[in-house]
């Protein structure tokens, strides 16, 4: 019997695995508990780390320690996010290729939403924003990073200028970007700004929630005073730990994506000659992200090809309750016909040239195979 293959996992965008800094932190959290709100010896040294945690997260956005407050995670950041922007607003604007924390939240809201269009590279369509607040209604608007799907860098301090001139508000999910690119709130024009821990490598159930002067965000419910009353309930200590170290060492990484682009570029170009469609190649993208279609050959199935050949991957976003469906997204970029053929790669702070390597080879081999059958039933 042959041995197992080793299994190499590419969907860091899904969720990215512990790093070390994170895993430390957390144990030390775990073997010395403490709640931040009592004032002995043990609740001044939780404060302490939530605190140490704010400082780290906040120096990865360029935000102010006093204005960031941590969450449950980034859906919970995006819904205090827009609910900070809502009140006394016309109209919600939010990109078509939003995640659904934001689109089902904004929808769920008082706030009439409309749904602004993006361009055939994933791009928020600027020129439509720009007519669109021209007629004169108080706007706010939401417009992620970085696509979680293509990882398409989408035009945030362009988009802001406008939103700003209009007299509105930008919302901006960052979720998927932080720890790959470069983030300056301020740089942004941002009003607030959501994270997540686990998608740079910090634990799951962590978020935040960055915010502008100026902006005095809404709690969701009610509760103690804790995060400056807008996030009540005891603070995850050990998970914040883990997000604070997460985020230094992302920061400290940063230098890093060149390398990672070229890699993941070096294995799209095998595949495009192949013949598969690269989403979003273009224009910018997340140094670590690579989306492609493969016509013919069934999202579903490559998953299932490069799993049983010790690659992981995935079809798209991981937040549909494990549904594999064609992506919106794509659908929103004109490329509805080759979404249900749709996959999504992504790497991290310990991916190397062997893994893209690895998983363009055994790629290339499926879609071989579906051809070949291909030619062989139309013969």
């Amino acid at each position: 019997m042959s041995p197992p293959r080793p299994t190499l996992y590419l969907d860091w965008n899904a969720t990215a695995p512990l790093r070390p800094q994170a895993r430390a932190a957390v144990l030390a959290v775990l073997d010395a508990p403490g709640n931040p709100s009592s004032v002995h010896g043990a609740g001044r040294r939780a404060r302490d780390l939530v605190e140490r945690a704010r400082t780290q997260v906040a120096a990865l956005v360029g935000a102010s320690t006093d204005r960031l407050v941590f969450t449950s995670g980034g859906t919970e950041a995006n819904a205090l996010g827009l609910r900070a922007l809502s009140d006394g607003v016309d109209v919600l604007l939010v990109s078509a290729i939003e995640h659904d924390a934001v689109l089902q939240t904004a929808r769920a809201g008082a706030v009439p939403v409309e749904v602004w269009p993006v361009t055939a590279d994933g791009v928020a369509d600027l020129d439509w924003l720009e007519r669109r607040l021209a007629r004169g209604d108080r706007p706010a608007v939401a417009l992620m990073l970085a696509n979680n799907e293509t990882g398409v860098i989408q035009p945030v301090a362009q988009a802001a200028a406008l939103v700003r001139a209009a007299g509105g508000r930008l919302h901006v999910d960052a979720v998927q970007a932080a720890g790959k690119i470069a983030i300056d709130l301020a740089a942004l024009g941002a009003d607030t700004l959501a994270l997540s821990a686990h998608k740079l490598g910090g634990p799951q159930g962590a978020g935040a929630l960055a915010f502008a002067a100026g902006v005095r965000p809404t709690p969701l419910w009610r509760g103690g005073g804790q995060e400056q009353g807008l996030r009540p309930g005891t603070e995850n200590v050990a998970a914040i730990a883990g997000f604070g170290a997460a985020a230094e060492a992302a920061r400290a990484a940063l230098s890093d994506a060149s390398a990672q682009a070229a890699w993941r570029d070096a294995a799209a170009a095998r595949l495009k000659a192949a013949g598969a469609r690269i989403m979003g190649e273009a224009v910018p993208r997340l140094p670590n992200t690579l989306c492609l279609a493969a016509p013919g050959w069934p999202s579903d199935r490559q998953v299932m090809w490069l799993d049983l050949g010790g690659v992981q991957v995935s079809a798209g976003a991981a937040c549909s309750s494990g549904k594999v469906r064609p992506s919106p997204v794509l659908e929103a970029m004109g490329q509805g016909a080759l979404a249900p053929c749709a996959l999504r790669a992504s790497g991290g702070y310990d991916t190397d040239p062997s893994h893209w390597s690895a998983f363009a080879d055994l790629w290339l081999d499926g879609y071989a195979r579906v051809t070949a059958r291909q030619r062989t039933e139309v013969a």
